[in-house]
């Protein structure tokens, strides 16, 4: 079994390190992303907007043999959402955490973050703050089981999101963890790989 790890705008492939390095699954290749020119990460004159990070994904799914799991945060959830309809065939298991999967935030009493990241990473791509496509209508379509996690403390992907995107996909728990913000997987990694690990076997 192979489990990509999807960072989020921090776009660090070292960011779900802490979870992988908790998470007692045998037998399972770990492939970890890092998103070009988000982040600290460099650029590649290749990826020009978040729809070619999903073209990274989908390319990559389909040049395993078999079914993936995708392990996502926040921007990468959406990524992940993108890859799943795109090569439904592929993926076997969603874990979603920290993240918007594609349905409108703002309405959802979600922060705008674009601010602050900016001010952490003023050498990230200027397509960073580009407008999302709403998967809303979409996500009824994805098939394979999905946990979701939040943190109640998270202002970015607050609770009403998690429990948006849990009407909307067909097979998905919800699993709030106390205290968690948008870094939880960080600050919560031997929970979050508990519940990560159940979901996988």
């Amino acid at each position: 079994m192979t489990i990509f790890f999807l960072p989020g705008a921090g776009a660090s492939a070292s960011f779900w390190k802490p979870v992988s390095d908790r998470l007692t699954l045998d037998d399972t290749d770990r492939r970890f992303f890092a998103w070009p020119g988000l982040g600290s990460e460099p650029p590649d004159p290749e990826v020009r907007c978040i729809d070619d990070l999903v073209g990274m994904v989908t390319e990559g799914l389909k040049a395993e043999p078999g079914v993936v799991d995708l392990v996502a945060q926040s921007m990468g959830g959406y990524v992940a959402m993108q890859a799943a309809l795109r090569v439904p065939h592929k993926i076997r298991r969603l874990v979603l955490t920290a993240t918007s999967a594609g349905v409108p935030m703002g309405e959802l009493g979600a922060s705008n973050w674009r601010e602050d990241y900016r001010a952490s990473f003023p050498q990230a791509a200027e397509w960073i703050a580009d407008p999302t496509e709403d998967l809303s209508t979409r996500l009824p379509g994805v098939a394979a089981p999905c946990l979701l996690l939040l943190g109640d403390a998270d202002p970015i992907s607050p609770i009403a999101v998690g429990e948006r995107l849990l009407g909307l996909l067909p097979d998905a728990r919800l699993h709030i963890l106390p205290g968690g913000d948008h870094d939880l997987a960080l600050t919560h990694a031997p929970e979050v790989a508990g519940l990560i690990a159940a979901h996988l076997r």
